[in-house]
């Protein structure tokens, strides 16, 4: 029984064997009708490069059928997106989703030498050698070309794309050199049934919003609508009636023959260079050979829609083209998908034997680059005394006495000046970031001192504010993003878990996109607004792979590690969470009112703390080793006082600062020589916090001693001072040392 396959494959060379050459030949540069600006040369390559693409769709499952290949979705059917990659400079940047492969094919012919159809085998068998991912990933990518490789899945690459188009100009304005020539575009291809996921909304929302501001928003978005989402039909006309009348988006459809294609094409690309903003491409494709190789098509459409669906294939309809436009003869277009399919076959053949990566170490190679001498000397350097005088005034922060200047959110915001003083290409935005100064007053001055370009507020939405951090740090800039609240991450969590963290990953460490994202964090605010204000699990970002996560809890710590945190970004292309306890921002005691026990001075600049260096409070004798962060370590500190005073135990608490990477040799090291271990956890119980991954590492490195936890309750922070009886208290410290103690 033929397959859908050989059944599209043999309506192509059925036609080819019985069209008839044109009466009239059209000569290499002619147009292939009057007024267009698709030649007949450049029309032949277009063929060219989409019969390149269909023969890889189709080796993509042969190679799946042998077992040496891995990914089956295709762009067949979507092969007029060739047109685009025709028409885009090299010197444009594209951010393409995985049917994109006729785009892909013709921008490579842009660039003599480049081997896409091979390179494109290599990453279908995950081979080490993909020149891409490394054979970790099926994905569309490349150096030379300007292709950084998406995960794409549900166009969650349109706001890190929104985020470059935006960095480009804010880059130059700053001094600070893009990579890319003044005058190019980004480009940010998806399917219609992406178009409808909140994160490809946010993307386009959030490049409107910029164009309705004033901002340059060069972004062609390049919708490829086949009118499928798996199993689910896209409504007739969804995407024009959705997108073809919003103000700040221009909107062109792309529909016909190809040349039509082009000149649309064309004329969307030019608007988009020359007004710098929002430009919609709806490209009109159909989906071949259902969604994947593993898709049974026939189980939600009948056979005789799939056969309607294959009279429109793209090849055949342009093969028609042009042998009738006179642009080529049948015989010729013949030897191009003869020798084409030849050519791919054989090549796969060859891919396939190529080795595979064959260890978890060189699988995790990109993930989390780290020379810690080279992160050292970036984090310590010396600050121009006569930069600080600028920004700072007659009075630098470590000369400040009043205890307003010498909390964690003042030195905070010491370190925040002092880093954009040193270094600008760093940018402070989010939102109420600017003239607010931030919900707690951290940034308060810095918009003042640096200005609108490099300090300045986002529309109210995660999503773009995590976008934004990826392009501007693929741009050649440093960004320090804020989210308000832990809880607010999750609205935005892909943007971190999917794309940024995997950036590295999917290239084989070739393009990267620091970042220092700053969350308000964790709860202890007296009840003041519940589980939103509150949030206590920081379970999701731990599980990001590569991904840093600090929690400081004092002033001084926190202007270190926020050292430590850019130096992570800037040398090593990063993704870095500093997670800020909202309830020690301005805390001042410790133990009594007034005591000023938690105030700190400002350490200026030349000292820094790295993943692994802690911070360690007691005797080395101590009867039991509490582990601790953030809120728990000044509510540890105050449950020691009250062990040695009143029950005669000797504590000695560690001050973890670090959750991801966590300091586990650390860990081991003041374990021994402790009689006891109780980690205080000020997450829940169950998954979102540390105290599982330590306990499991002192048990599986052979810790005999006794091992307790204190942990939070499995519920979200109710409001008022119904909190405290779920959160971990002095109390419950006290008791669990005493507990274990005896």
């Amino acid at each position: 029984m033929r397959s859908r396959v050989d059944i599209v494959e043999g309506n192509l060379d059925a036609y080819l064997e019985s069209a008839k050459p044109a009466a009239k030949r059209l000569g290499p540069k002619d147009a292939l009708r009057p007024g267009s600006g698709l030649t007949a040369r450049k029309a032949v390559e277009l063929f060219e490069d989409q019969v390149l693409s269909r023969a890889l769709d189709v080796a993509a499952r042969e190679l799946r059928r042998r077992n040496q290949g891995f990914y089956t979705i295709s762009s067949a059917g979507h092969e007029q997106n060739a047109v685009v990659g025709a028409q885009l400079g090299l010197e444009d940047v594209p951010f393409l989703h995985y049917r994109s492969g006729a785009l892909m094919m013709a921008r490579a012919r842009q660039r003599p030498g480049e081997t896409p159809a091979f390179d494109t085998l290599l990453s279908l068998c995950a081979a080490a050698e993909d020149p891409i991912s490394g054979g970790r990933h099926k994905v569309w990518g490349s150096v030379p070309l300007r292709v950084p490789p998406q995960t794409s899945t549900i166009a969650s690459h349109l706001p890190k794309a929104v985020g470059y188009a935006f960095a480009l100009r804010r880059a130059r304005r700053l001094g600070i050199d893009p990579g890319v020539p003044r005058g190019s575009i980004v480009c940010c291809s998806f399917g219609d049934a992406s178009a409808n996921h909140a994160t490809a909304l946010s993307g386009i929302q959030a490049a409107r919003y910029a164009q309705r501001r004033g901002a340059s928003m060069p972004i062609l978005f390049l919708c490829e609508d086949n009118g499928w989402g798996i199993s689910v039909d896209t409504p007739r006309n969804w995407i024009r009636d959705t997108f073809g009348a919003l103000p700040y988006l221009r909107y062109f459809r792309a529909d016909g023959d190809v040349d039509q294609i082009w000149d649309t094409t064309a004329a969307a690309i030019e608007a988009c260079r020359n007004t710098r903003g929002p430009v919609f491409l709806h490209l009109h494709c159909v989906r071949l050979w259902a969604h994947a190789g593993s898709d049974v098509e026939t189980a939600y459409r009948t056979v005789a829609e799939i056969e309607g669906t294959e009279t429109r294939d793209p090849l055949l309809r342009n093969a028609r083209r042009l042998v009738e436009t006179g642009a080529a003869d049948p015989g010729t277009l013949q030897a191009i998908v003869r020798d084409t399919r030849q050519r791919v076959m054989a090549a796969a053949v060859e891919a396939g034997s190529r080795r595979r990566l064959h260890s978890a170490a060189q699988i995790m190679a990109p993930l989390a680059p780290y020379d810690e001498a080279q992160c050292r000397a970036a984090a310590e350097a010396a600050a121009d005394p006569a930069e600080r005088a600028a920004v700072f005034g007659d009075k630098l922060p470590e000369q400040a006495e009043a205890p307003v200047h010498r909390t964690l959110a003042a030195h905070l915001g010491a370190a925040l000046t002092d880093a954009m003083a040193r270094d600008s290409s760093i940018l402070v935005y989010g939102e109420d970031v600017g003239r607010k100064g931030g919900v707690y007053g951290l940034t308060s001055g810095l918009q003042k001192r640096f200005g609108v370009a490099r300090v300045f507020d986002t529309l109210l939405d995660e999503t773009t504010i995590l976008g934004v951090a990826q392009g501007a740090g693929m741009a050649g800039l440093l960004p320090v993003a804020e989210i308000q609240y832990l809880a607010y991450v999750h609205n935005a969590i892909d943007q971190l878990r999917g794309e940024a963290a995997s950036l590295s990953f999917l290239s084989d460490g070739r393009f990267q996109n620091p970042m220092v994202v700053r969350i308000a964090s964790f709860a202890y605010q007296k009840g003041f607004g519940g589980h939103f204000h509150n949030d206590n699990s920081i379970g999701a970002l731990r599980e990001i792979p590569g991904v840093v996560l600090a929690a400081p809890a004092r002033g001084d710590d926190a202007a270190r590690m926020l050292r430590g945190c850019l130096a992570l970004a800037r040398e090593h292309g990063r993704v870095v969470c500093v997670l800020e306890p909202i309830a020690l921002y301005h805390e001042r005691d410790l133990y009594e009112e007034g005591d000023g026990g938690w105030l700190s001075d400002y350490p200026p600049p030349g000292s820094a703390l790295l993943p692994g260096e802690v911070g360690v409070y007691g005797d080395e004798h101590s009867d039991v080793l509490v582990a601790t962060y953030a809120n728990g370590l000044r509510l540890s500190l105050r449950a020691a006082r009250t062990l040695e005073r009143e029950h005669g135990i000797g504590t000695r608490v560690l001050d973890l600062r670090w959750l991801n990477p966590l300091p586990f040799e650390a860990l081991r090291r003041h374990a021994q020589e402790c009689k006891r271990v109780v980690v205080v956890d000020e997450c829940r119980a169950t998954g979102a916090g540390i105290a599982d991954a330590l306990i499991a590492a002192l048990a599986e490195n052979g810790y005999d001693r006794p091992v307790a936890s204190v942990r939070a309750a499995d519920t979200y922070v109710p409001l008022g001072p119904a909190a405290d009886l779920v959160l971990v208290s002095e109390t419950d410290i006290v008791e669990r040392v005493r507990k274990v103690c005896t």
